[in-house]
């Protein structure tokens, strides 16, 4: 559907700079909250004793920044965006462009692969998944962070934007991984996401992909802070 998650186009234009980005990913790396999805993530990816490790949509690379050092892992990063993998190699980060729905890597090539709030911009999931279980040695992990359909609600009930148009949630994620993992286990990680006011509602709804379309519903007074709930969820999914 037009301005769908999975928009090859919408996905090349909304990654070809970081600036909605950074903006969005307070709402689930837990800025001011004290609750980060990413650390039950990076503890998921350190449990495997990893020697290799890939992380596909890797934006800017400061996740695989991380793995690296919690690891000690070799940590190889791709994302479909030229910019973001020219920020993630000037980080340090071994990057480069290619994209999950065909990785460039020999079949078993690595012990944990890591997809963290991406595979709802795949165009084929069930490709892309396929992809990644390939690319794992047997018994090999996949470490996957999306969001629930209804995270941030509160924030899609003031413009109407309705429920998130994700094809890869909390909800459904189980489901897209059993066909090729033979055990997947979900962690939760709930918490609230606070805007001090007005304008800061406004700069986040412009920020996201899917309630920015409906940025002119935004009512002229909120609630001052404004509180939402977050729904982040991290999926655990082994290789036979």
């Amino acid at each position: 559907m037009k301005g769908a998650l999975n928009d090859p186009a919408l996905v090349a234009d909304e990654y070809a700079d970081e600036s909605r980005l950074r903006r969005r990913a307070a709402a689930y790396t837990g800025a001011g909250t004290a609750a980060d999805t990413r650390v039950p993530l990076v503890a998921a990816v350190v449990a495997a004793r990893p020697a290799r490790v890939l992380e596909v949509g890797c934006g800017w690379g400061e996740l695989a920044e991380w793995l690296a050092r919690d690891t000690g892992a070799e940590v190889v990063a791709i994302d479909t965006s030229p910019r973001m993998v020219e920020l993630a190699v000037d980080r340090g980060v071994d990057a480069r462009v290619a994209d999950v729905q065909a990785l460039p890597f020999e079949d078993g090539a690595f012990d944990v692969a890591v997809a963290a709030w991406m595979l709802y911009h795949v165009p084929d999931l069930d490709r892309g998944i396929a992809e990644l279980a390939r690319v794992l040695r047997p018994g090999g992990r996949l470490v996957a962070a999306t969001n629930s359909l209804f995270h941030l609600q509160e924030l899609r009930d003031l413009v109407g934007s309705g429920p998130s148009p994700s094809t890869f949630s909390r909800e459904s994620g189980e489901e897209a991984l059993a066909p090729y993992f033979a055990h997947v286990r979900r962690e939760d990680v709930d918490g609230l996401l606070e805007l001090a006011d007005r304008a800061e509602v406004a700069a986040y709804v412009r920020a996201s992909i899917s309630m920015s379309p409906f940025a002119g519903n935004l009512p002229a007074v909120v609630a001052e802070p404004f509180v939402a709930r977050r729904a982040s969820s991290v999926f655990v999914a082994e290789k036979p």
